[in-house]
């Protein structure tokens, strides 16, 4: 059986004047469209091509190659593209919208308009479905990340306290005002660090590697710059945090602390503008 809302990798049982259709198990033959036929890719009967399934506007199955910015299961940013006695359609980068029904909608929505959804598949209708209820799709199971593990983020809305962000599609988490040092919005997709994990369960996290892994590397790049600019940088302890983040894409925090373990090791010289190579 093909795996509805997602990619499948199916082969090619026989060509037909319109297209392909392929082996869909259970599910019978799915036509793939001939305008979404891979131009340099295999198409012989018996070869396998990697495609998404989806309900066309008659809800029957059909294959394209294709895009989709979200799949079942997963979370994304899409734009409000019309809305109807229906629901509110969403721009998935498919022909056929996504549909939100009204009762899955947090807050209301324009066209136009940005909203962070799960895909999911509706149980009754088996039709592609979003949602901007998130919280029932995350922190389903125990967090089992590391102190410093590397891991995805997409920024799904801002709260006095900071950025609340979706972790490798599994948890919540939330990046607290004093971590962000650059611009964030709602959708935005972001490499992020485990910073702390709370007795509570709670994920705090940084945009910058911490502990020792950020010092180190910090204060290479720092090294590397001045090398580049022939021993002078512009910036110092003194300056702007937006133009530290600017040239280094860390906190001016951070970035305090790694000129003044330089100037400890006697590598930098540090003045109130700029800091050179000692």
């Amino acid at each position: 059986m093909a795996l509805l809302g997602r990619y499948n990798s199916l082969q090619i049982v026989k060509h037909v004047e319109f297209g392909l259709y392929l082996d869909g198990g259970a599910d019978g033959e799915i036509l793939l469209p001939g305008r979404y036929i891979p131009k340099n890719a295999e198409t012989e009967v018996d070869d396998w091509l990697n495609v998404f399934i989806y309900l066309d506007s008659e809800d029957q199955l059909i294959a394209t190659t294709e895009k989709p910015k979200v799949q079942v299961g997963e979370f994304a940013s899409l734009k409000v593209k019309d809305i109807n006695g229906a629901g509110i359609f969403l721009d998935w980068g498919l022909p056929k919208d996504l549909l939100m029904p009204y009762s899955e909608e947090l807050q209301p929505l324009k066209i136009g308009d940005y909203c962070v959804v799960h895909a999911y598949l509706d149980k009754r209708t088996r039709r592609i479905t979003a949602t901007a209820r998130l919280d029932r799709y995350l922190d389903r199971t125990p967090a089992d990340y590391q102190v410093g593990q590397p891991v995805e983020l997409l920024v799904a809305g801002e709260t006095p306290m900071g950025f609340k962000a979706i972790i490798n599609n599994r948890h919540w988490g939330l990046i607290h005002k004093n971590e962000v040092f650059k611009f964030l919005r709602s959708g935005m997709h972001e490499k992020g660090f485990i910073k702390e994990i709370r007795h509570d369960g709670k994920i705090a996290l940084s945009l910058q590697p911490v502990g020792a892994a950020l010092a180190d590397s910090l204060q290479e790049l720092i090294m590397q710059r001045l090398e580049a600019e022939g021993g002078m940088l512009p910036v110092c302890d003194k300056s702007d945090p937006a133009v530290i983040s600017k040239l280094f894409n860390v906190s001016k925090g951070n970035f305090k602390k790694a000129i003044g373990a330089l100037f400890k090791q006697g590598r930098i010289v540090i003045h109130d503008d700029r800091i050179e190579r000692a």
